[in-house]
């Protein structure tokens, strides 16, 4: 196999990982005389740049009993202890910054700035909060004779995606740690390397042997097999909503509890009144972030009718400033998507908007891109009738479609019209106007002219784009148990 990453931008320790982690130790799959391994692609050639072993359910076996044997004792231990060893991989985690920058932008084609700003820099932010979190003594709580304490659920099989390798998977192990569990990993098949340099550090920083295991894999393969281990007790999973409702339904079978952060497809309300200049530069950003491959993403920008040609012409402008290219030009606003089947997908998507009618904007079929790797050009529809395909489905892309409304009422109407609920933005230059339209919206978290992302409030979704919640303490209590104690 001819991997194509040059080593200024790779880890050479990174090109070829033939273990696992279970146990403590990096250790070979098991029950295989050939080793069958995952390649990992760079998108912004289409080339190979590194192998991971593809593990089995037998590897979740192991994992899992690890992880099972290894629950008690970290249950037990003090919470200034489990912050301390949270402390350590924090600091593993803080020099080796650069190197999961680059392979991120590898691997999954983020723009090396943005790699580092974000997809490095939150999840240490996130790591940070949870050393702080994890040092707090036990919430208990009197109500009448009875003395409610939580305790850690157990052993959590937690299933992350590809579109923030290191976020979406210290979302789920730092509170995890925190609140005593102990944890199985599987990582998207797709970005796996970055899991890799975390549990570098996890060894570096000396945690316990089975708190955390690692065993990359497939879906049907890794994934199932955790989601239905009787052992596990809690799977939280970051992903599609389809494959959200997989799990639930192999989960059902055992009565296991899940944790979900599903799709979204966010409504961006701008009101007569907003700023809107500032409204719309923000909310072309948020639309396009990370190439349009987040879940939270302002996909749907909803303006007053009396400004929406004026809002069309400032999205046309914006948009033209996003340069797609290679993540380690300084110049590259846009990286590519993660493959070759998601750029189908978001064709796919821009294909079906146009036979609807649509009208488009920027971007679209014909709009140049680099003649290497899966890229797609940022792409605008206007006049999107708010019941059709591209205002109620997930593209997971650079695509933005912009409807117009006539009053309040029709845009609280428009932004709820959907299945899903993560996340949404309202504009207005009367904050308590813009505080009262939040407060309509079906939506785990909204965002008023522009307030920056909290890691430690709740994250999580209404309607199918979830289970439960992510981040803070209220993060930290998903992987917890009540116990009532009469007395």
């Amino acid at each position: 196999m001819d991997l194509a990453a040059p080593p200024s931008q790779l880890p050479d320790t990174l090109r070829l990982r033939r273990h696992l982690h279970i146990g403590g130790e990096w250790t070979s799959p098991a029950g295989t005389d050939v080793l069958d391994v995952l390649d990992v692609e760079n998108p912004s050639t289409g080339e190979p740049v590194g192998q991971v072993p593809a593990g089995t359910p037998a590897d979740v076996d192991r994992a899992v009993a690890a992880a099972r044997a290894a629950f008690p004792g970290w249950a037990a231990t003090a919470p200034a202890e489990r912050s301390a060893h949270l402390d350590r991989l924090h600091t593993a985690l803080a020099a080796r910054v650069d190197d999961l920058a680059r392979t991120i932008a590898v691997e999954l084609g983020s723009p090396l700035r943005f790699a580092t700003r974000v997809q490095v820099g939150l999840p240490l932010t996130v790591l940070r909060d949870h050393v702080a979190l994890a040092a707090r003594p036990p919430v208990e709580e009197s109500i009448g004779n009875s003395l409610v304490v939580r305790e850690p659920i157990g052993v959590v099989g937690a299933i992350t995606p590809w579109n923030y390798p290191l976020h979406q998977v210290l979302a789920k192990l730092a509170p995890a740690l925190a609140a005593g569990c102990t944890v199985v990993l599987k990582p998207s098949e797709l970005t796996p390397l970055t899991a890799y340099l975390l549990f570098d550090a996890v060894t570096e920083a000396g945690l316990p042997p089975g708190v955390l295991n690692l065993v990359p894999g497939t879906g049907p393969a890794v994934g199932e097999a955790l989601a239905g281990h009787p052992d596990v007790d809690l799977v939280s999973f970051t992903g599609s909503t389809a494959t959200g409702a997989r799990i639930m339904r192999v989960a059902a079978d055992r009565i296991a509890r899940v944790a979900l952060e599903l799709g979204g497809k966010s409504a961006n309300v701008i009101l007569r009144d907003a700023d809107l200049a500032g409204a719309v530069k923000v909310g072309v950003g948020n639309a396009l972030l990370n190439s349009g491959q987040t879940c939270t993403a302002w996909t749907r920008m909803l303006v007053h009718r009396d400004r929406y040609a004026e809002a069309l012409d400032l999205v046309a402008t914006a948009v033209a400033g996003y340069r797609l290219g290679d993540p380690f030009d300084p110049a590259t606003r846009l990286g590519p998507l993660v493959s070759a089947a998601q750029v189908e997908r978001v064709r796919g998507h821009v294909d079906r908007a146009l036979a609807d009618g649509a009208r488009l904007v920027a971007g679209g079929p014909d709009a140049p891109v680099p003649a290497r790797g899966h890229f797609v050009a940022p792409t605008v529809f206007a006049d999107v009738h708010p019941d059709s395909a591209l205002a109620q489905e997930e593209v997971f892309g650079p695509v933005l479609a912009v409807l117009p409304f006539d009053d309040t009422d029709e845009a609280v109407a428009i932004a709820n019209n959907s299945r899903y609920g993560l996340a949404g933005a309202v504009w207005s230059a009367d904050t308590e106007a813009a505080l009262a339209v939040a407060r309509r919206l079906r939506t785990g978290a909204v965002d008023i002219n522009g307030a920056p992302f909290n890691p430690l409030a709740p994250f999580g979704g209404y309607k199918q784009s979830g289970l439960g919640r992510e981040l803070g303490v209220h993060g930290l209590a998903e992987f917890c148990e009540l116990k009532a104690i009469q007395r």
